[in-house]
This record gives structure tokens, sequence and C-alpha cells, in this order.
């Protein structure tokens, strides 16, 4: 098992979300997937609930939650998509915009921490291999 590629990576990938969650919980109240909610939307407005699902990789129902409570909270907003009055779409609030504002730096510095155990050639190497499993897990 700890030899499985999926189990290994699921694990880094859980410890590092877990690690960098426990910040915004502290300060700002939300957890894993309404940030990972509110990152999406900050980069691609106006999406579906199912758009943001597929773009977090994560499940609708958890998505669901998430955005409800988002919408609870005021950071995000629905609307009526312009062009299909049956379809809605999801954006950042004001507040929610500020949120992302506040979030997005202590995130990335959290990954600027973590990748300093790694140099320059091996930080490319990694987004390299990271891309080519990408690719590979869509072609099984």
């Amino acid at each position: 098992l700890e030899h499985f590629l999926p189990y290994r990576l699921s694990l880094l990938s859980n410890r590092i979300s877990q690690t960098i969650a426990e910040v915004y919980a502290e300060r700002f109240g939300i957890g894993i997937t309404e940030w990972r909610a509110i990152a999406v939307l900050g980069r691609y407005p106006a999406l579906s609930a199912s758009e943001v699902a597929q773009r977090t990789a994560m499940d609708k129902v958890a998505v669901s939650r998430a955005v409800a409570a988002l919408l609870d909270k005021g950071l995000l907003q629905r609307d009526i998509h312009a062009d299909d009055r049956r379809r809605s779409v999801l954006s950042l609030s004001s507040a929610g915009q500020r949120m992302h504002a506040q979030v997005a730096p202590l995130a990335l510095d959290m990954e600027r921490r973590l990748l300093q155990e790694l140099d320059a050639a091996e930080q490319d190497l990694l987004m390299r291999l990271l891309e080519k499993l990408d690719t590979a897990v869509q072609d099984l």
C-alpha cells in the first residue's frame, strides 16, 4: 500500500490541503470544500455548481453543501445565466472577492514554503511529471 501511487498521492494531497485548511478555517471560518469553490470561482467566474464540481474534482453533493454555506455567508451570489434562463451561475460576491484576495496569498505562501524543499530543477521536474500523470490518467 505504501508504494501504491494513488494512495501516496491521496495522502500527500490530503495532508497539504489539511495544513492549509487549518489556516483559513481559523482565520476565515471556511473549510476545504468552501475554499476550493471560492478559489475556482475566483479564477473562473460565473460557473454552475456542476462546473465547480468538475473543476475541483469534488463530489457534487460536497460542492452543493459548500455552495449553500457560502451563499448563506454572503460570499457567493447566484444569478440566472444570460443565455439559458434555466441555468444558474455562481460568482463571488464583494465579500467573497475580498476573502479570496486575503486567502489566496496565504495558500500560495504555504505552497512556496512547501516547495522550498525542492530546488528549481526538482520543482520543474515535479510539475512536468504531474502533467504527464494527468495526461496518462485521462488516457486510461
